[in-house]
C-alpha cells in the first residue's frame, strides 16, 4: 500500500475495538490528525476471511433476526431516495457504476428506471444473489478500463478499500468531466459514536479500515482536484447503528434504548452538523 504511507504516519492511539461479527479479535483504531481520520491497525493479511459470516448482512438478503428485518426495511426505503438523488443530476447519459454493489438491489432499482448499470462486488455469494435479480457484477474494479460514467456510487464502501488514495484516483479517471461521485460513509465524530465509543458498530473492525470525518473526505478528494459539492445526512443510520451498538455493548438488543440514542444523535446533529453517516456528492473542480 505504497500510496497510503502518509495515512499511516504519525498515528496516535484513539481506542481499541473488538470485531464483534467474526473473529472477536481486538484491533487498534489510531488517529491521523493531519487528515482528521482514524485508521484500523493492523490490517490482517487475510482480510477477506473477516467477511465470511452470515451476520455480514450486506452480502445477503437475510430477514432472520429483528436487526435483519429492520435493515431490509430501511434499505428498501432508502433505495428510492438514492435513485431520486441520481435523477436530480443533469447528466450526458444515464450510465452508473456502483462499487461494492452487494446483492445488486441499488442497481436493480436504477436499471428499472432506465439507467445503464455496471457494478463491482468482490464477494462471490453476493454476486450470485445479484445475478438472480438480473444484475451481473464484475469482481474487481481493475476489470473496468474502457468506460467513463455519469455517476459512480460507493454506498458504505470507501471505508473498506485497502488502497484508499489509489482507488480515489481510479474513480476520478472513470468519471466523465461533468460526472459525480457519491460516497456514503459513517462519521466517527457523531454523537452516537462518542456515546458508544469502542462499541460503536460503525467502527466494524477490521472490515472498516478507515474512519472518516467531514474534513478527511474533503481533503482526500481535494488532492485529486475534486470538491465536495453537497453533504447530506443519513438520519436512519443513527438508529440502525445504535441498535447494533446496543447489542455489542449489552449483549442483547434493546430497541427502545437504541431508538433513544439514535434520536439523541440526530437531535444533537441539528446543532453540531455531525450526523451518524453522510452522503457526499463530489465533482471535479
Amino acid at each position: 500500500m505504497e500510496n497510503e504511507k502518509e495515512l499511516y504516519t504519525n498515528l496516535i492511539p484513539h481506542l481499541n475495538c473488538k470485531d464483534f461479527t467474526v473473529s472477536k479479535e481486538t484491533f487498534q483504531v489510531m488517529k491521523n490528525e493531519e487528515y482528521e481520520m482514524l485508521v484500523t491497525c493492523p490490517v490482517p493479511e487475510n482480510l477477506e476471511d473477516y467477511y465470511k459470516s452470515e451476520d455480514y448482512i450486506s452480502h445477503t438478503d437475510s430477514k432472520k433476526s429483528l436487526i435483519d428485518k429492520i435493515y431490509q426495511l430501511v434499505k428498501n426505503y432508502t433505495l428510492k431516495q438514492k435513485l431520486s438523488l441520481l435523477n436530480s443530476f443533469e447528466t450526458e447519459s444515464k450510465l452508473v457504476l456502483d462499487i461494492g454493489a452487494g446483492t445488486g438491489d441499488f442497481l436493480k432499482v436504477c436499471k428499472n428506471d432506465n439507467w445503464e448499470v455496471l457494478g463491482v462486488e468482490p464477494n462471490l455469494d453476493a454476486r450470485k444473489i445479484a445475478s438472480k435479480k438480473g444484475i451481473e457484477l464484475t469482481e474487481n474494479l481493475s476489470e473496468i478500463t474502457k468506460q467513463q460514467f455519469d455517476v459512480i456510487t460507493l454506498w458504505h464502501v470507501l471505508e473498506h478499500v485497502p488502497d484508499l488514495k489509489r482507488t480515489i484516483k481510479t474513480l476520478k479517471s472513470l468519471l466523465k468531466p461533468k460526472g459525480r461521485i457519491i460516497v456514503a460513509v459513517p462519521n466517527y465524530k457523531s454523537c452516537d459514536a462518542k456515546s458508544y465509543k469502542e462499541y460503536w458498530a460503525a467502527y466494524d473492525v477490521p472490515r472498516h479500515l478507515w474512519h472518516f470525518s467531514q474534513k478527511s473526505i474533503h481533503k482526500l478528494f481535494s488532492e485529486v482536484d475534486m470538491i465536495v459539492d453537497e453533504t447530506l445526512p443519513m438520519k436512519f443510520d443513527a438508529y440502525y447503528v445504535s441498535l447494533l451498538s446496543e447489542k455489542y455493548k449489552a449483549g442483547k438488543t434493546n430497541p427502545l434504548k437504541a431508538f433513544y440514542r439514535g434520536f439523541l444523535s440526530n437531535f444533537n446533529a441539528m446543532k453540531s452538523s455531525e450526523y451518524s453517516s453522510f452522503i457526499y456528492v463530489i465533482k471535479n473542480y
